[in-house]
Parts: C-alpha cells; sequence; structure tokens
C-alpha cells in the first residue's frame, strides 16, 4: 500500500507563483508548453464566437418566422426579402435543408448568421450583423476518378448498381446513347464501360457523380465509344462524339420518357372490341409510366399548343421546324405554355390519365409534314458532326481515354456451382 503513495508523492506537481508558464515538480521547475485550442469552423466561421443552432427545415417554417424566434427585427427581415432576391429568396427555402444560425453569446441570443444549405456542396450566407449583406459560397469539394465497367443480365440500371454505382449514372449513360441504343430491347449480355468522378466533401462525405467523361456500349456485339469533348462549332456546348468524331445525338430523342416500356405502338389497322371491332386506327406510341413520371420534349422547338381538349385531355405540342412537330397527350400537368421555346431533354409536364385513357401513359405523336408517322420507323437524321478542324485536337484528346477504357476489365462471373461452394463455405464459417 505504502509505494502506490510513494508513486503519487513522487509525482506531486505545485505550481510556482513565481512565472504562470512554470511549475514546480520534486522541487524544479518545468516550462509549461502553451496548448492553443483549436478553432472550430462551420462554412468559414469561428463557431466559438457565437451560440450554434443547427436544424433543418420543417413544414410550416418560413424564413421571417425563424428569424422572428431569433430576435430579427421586421425591418431587417423585410430588407433581406426585398433586397437579395436574386442571392436568396426567402420564399424557395425547401422542407428538409438543413439550416444553421449563428447567435449572439449575450443574453438575447440574437440571430448574426443565418446559413441555408441549398445542396450538398452549395449554400447561402445572410449576415445580419451591422448592415445586411448575403452571398453564395461552396463547400470544398475533391474529385476522385473512377472507373465501372458491367454486363447486362436484366436492365441497364440493376447491372450499375450492382457495382456499387451512383444510380445518376444511370441516366447519365442512357441519355449519352440515348439515340444510338433502343433501351427497351437491351441485350442478355451487352456491355458496359465508363469513366467518371465522384465528388467528396471534407475528403469524405460522398456528394454525387459528375457527368461522364468517357464510355464504351456494346449493344448487340456492336461497340460504340461515346467521349465528352466541347464543340466550339456548337457555342461552346459539350457533346458526346465516338472514336471517328460522329455526334451521338440526333435530332430527336427515341422516346419523351427514361425507363419507361411501349404500352401501345402505331397502328393504323387496330381494332378494339370494347368498340366492337371496328377499325380505330392508333397514330401514337404510347409510353406507359407511374402518374407524375417527367415527359421530356424529344427535340428543340416551340410549343404551338398547351392545352385541354377531348379524349386528348391535358396535351402538349411543339413545331420543331418546318418539316417535324410532336405531341403529348394525357398529361397530368403541362409545364410549359404556347410560344415558350424548349430545348431537347427538357420537362414540359408530366404523366398522367387525362383524357380517353385506361392507364397512365403518354400518347406520343409524330408528325412530318403535317401528316402523323410511326416515329419508331422515321430514319431520323443526326446532329453535325464535329468540324474538320476541331478533329486532330479531338483525337489527341480521346487516344489515351480510349486506350484507358480498352483496359478495363469487365467483372468476373460466378457460375451456380461456385456459387454454392462459396455458400456452403460461407455458412460453415
Amino acid at each position: 500500500m505504502h509505494k502506490y503513495w510513494g508513486v503519487i508523492f513522487a509525482l506531486t506537481v505545485t505550481f510556482s507563483c513565481k512565472d504562470k508558464n512554470q511549475v514546480e515538480v520534486n522541487n524544479s521547475l518545468v516550462e509549461i508548453a502553451e496548448v492553443k485550442k483549436p478553432i472550430k469552423k462551420h462554412f468559414g466561421f469561428n463557431l466559438d464566437e457565437f451560440n450554434v443552432q443547427l436544424d433543418t427545415v420543417k413544414y410550416g417554417d418560413s424564413f421571417g418566422e425563424l428569424m422572428l424566434k431569433n430576435n430579427v427585427d421586421y425591418p431587417k427581415i423585410a430588407k433581406i426579402s426585398e433586397d437579395f432576391k436574386d442571392t436568396f429568396d426567402v420564399r424557395k427555402i425547401r422542407v428538409g435543408k438543413p439550416y444553421s444560425i449563428l447567435k449572439s453569446k449575450d443574453t438575447t441570443e440574437k440571430a448574426q448568421v443565418f446559413i441555408y444549405e441549398n445542396d450538398p456542396i452549395n449554400y447561402t450566407v445572410v449576415d445580419l450583423r451591422d448592415s445586411v449583406t448575403a452571398y453564395r459560397s461552396k463547400k470544398k469539394v475533391r474529385y476522385v476518378e473512377r472507373e465501372a465497367s458491367g454486363e447486362i443480365e436484366t436492365s441497364l440500371s440493376e447491372a450499375i448498381l450492382d457495382q456499387g454505382i451512383d444510380y445518376n449514372v444511370t441516366n447519365n449513360l442512357s441519355e449519352i446513347y440515348a439515340w444510338t441504343i433502343d433501351f427497351f430491347r437491351l441485350q442478355k449480355g451487352d456491355k458496359f464501360k465508363v469513366i467518371y468522378k465522384e465528388k467528396y466533401i471534407n475528403d469524405t462525405v460522398y456528394a454525387g457523380a459528375e457527368p461522364i467523361e468517357a464510355a464504351y456500349f456494346e449493344h448487340n456485339g456492336r461497340p460504340i465509344y461515346a467521349f465528352a469533348y466541347e464543340n466550339d462549332s456548337l457555342n461552346n456546348i459539350v457533346d458526346y462524339f465516338d472514336d471517328e468524331a460522329n455526334n451521338l445525338r440526333r435530332t430527336f430523342l427515341r422516346a419523351p420518357v427514361q425507363f419507361s416500356r411501349i404500352s401501345s405502338r402505331y397502328n393504323l389497322k387496330r381494332r378494339i372490341r370494347y368498340y366492337g371491332y371496328k377499325l380505330r386506327p392508333h397514330k401514337g406510341t404510347d409510353y406507359a409510366a407511374p402518374i407524375g413520371t417527367p415527359i421530356l420534349a424529344t427535340a428543340d422547338g416551340t410549343v404551338i399548343e398547351s392545352t385541354r381538349r377531348g379524349g386528348n385531355g391535358k396535351y402538349v405540342k411543339i413545331r420543331h421546324n418546318a418539316t417535324y412537330a410532336t405531341q403529348y397527350l394525357h398529361m397530368k400537368a403541362q409545364k410549359v405554355k404556347k410560344g415558350e421555346f424548349v430545348r431537347q431533354g427538357d420537362v414540359i409536364g408530366w404523366i398522367g390519365m387525362t383524357g380517353n385513357t385506361g392507364g397512365p401513359h403518354v400518347c406520343y405523336r409524330f408528325w412530318r409534314n403535317g401528316k402523323q408517322v410511326d416515329p419508331l420507323k422515321e430514319d431520323l437524321p443526326q446532329a453535325e458532326p464535329l468540324a474538320e478542324p476541331l478533329r486532330p485536337a479531338y483525337y489527341g484528346h480521346i487516344n489515351p481515354i480510349k486506350e484507358q477504357l480498352d483496359c478495363i476489365a469487365y467483372p468476373e462471373k460466378i457460375n451456380e456451382e461456385e456459387f454454392l461452394t462459396l455458400n456452403e463455405e460461407n455458412v460453415a464459417k
């Protein structure tokens, strides 16, 4: 017992009154290294200077009410609402979005700074101290290149998810090849490879995937490369070109709905039992999808009708040029108005069941020279290939990327016997 007390006495420390940076240990003065407390920062603010409230926008919350609860007066709230609409529209805060309120450390706990997180990367700061200011900023993001590959067994989305890839990469890949591959008719054994970047906040928090930089898709044994490249002849728009500098984009999308199915094709000889098998031609192509699914403009053009009429229900009609027009029927609601110009891929409405319809779908009608035709049988023109003067630089850019794509291996397949063996081994463990 006594030897333990002896150890304690040997380590007894007494503070010397001679110097606050020295202590006496066993009758000897020892210097104390000054330890600085690390500064905790949040969106560039020193949190030690504030009382901090971290929360998310809830149903019924408004910017004004949040500020009033935190002792900000009406004139200041009004100034923010009126003077900073372009930077921070107080009407557009959304339920579920995170926000932070940095409050004064006195008894009032008055809000000094309001920080609204628009998305995982972008945020808006409203500084309420002195003269009010508002600005947008971004968190520091690290980009990590990723390679991925897969083989189709059932669907593209399943093949991509099996590799642990962000689902948005599925959408991006389908958009790149939307004009060259019919995703309604993918074959078992079709293969793909992609190169893209993933975003990370503070090196650890995943923040999504960037657009695909390069891809390879083998459909029915036909290989199709795709490389993102800025096409100066098209006002600096990034397009995807193959290994021969052909633009993968066509003037029209194959379908107005992503990942849908064709429930009824264009058929001028259609007869329906309900109508006594009388001839009732179907001059559209029906794409079935859940109510609320976005409907996309299949090409650039001007909206010439956005209305509701009879069996068509709510619909939109777009004139693309002197030759082509398209029409989209049975919408739940339209997003565009007559006279608006829309770009290919823009959302123009949502799947519904208005008019004469037995289920949720969009009836897609395609007009050429004023006559309705079958879009799936039209030989639609491709977009312009890369301009000749740009090709040498393009080939120099894609050659190493093409080699990188070619070197990406496909995931190894495990046959049924190997799977059963591995499963038995895991059970035994």
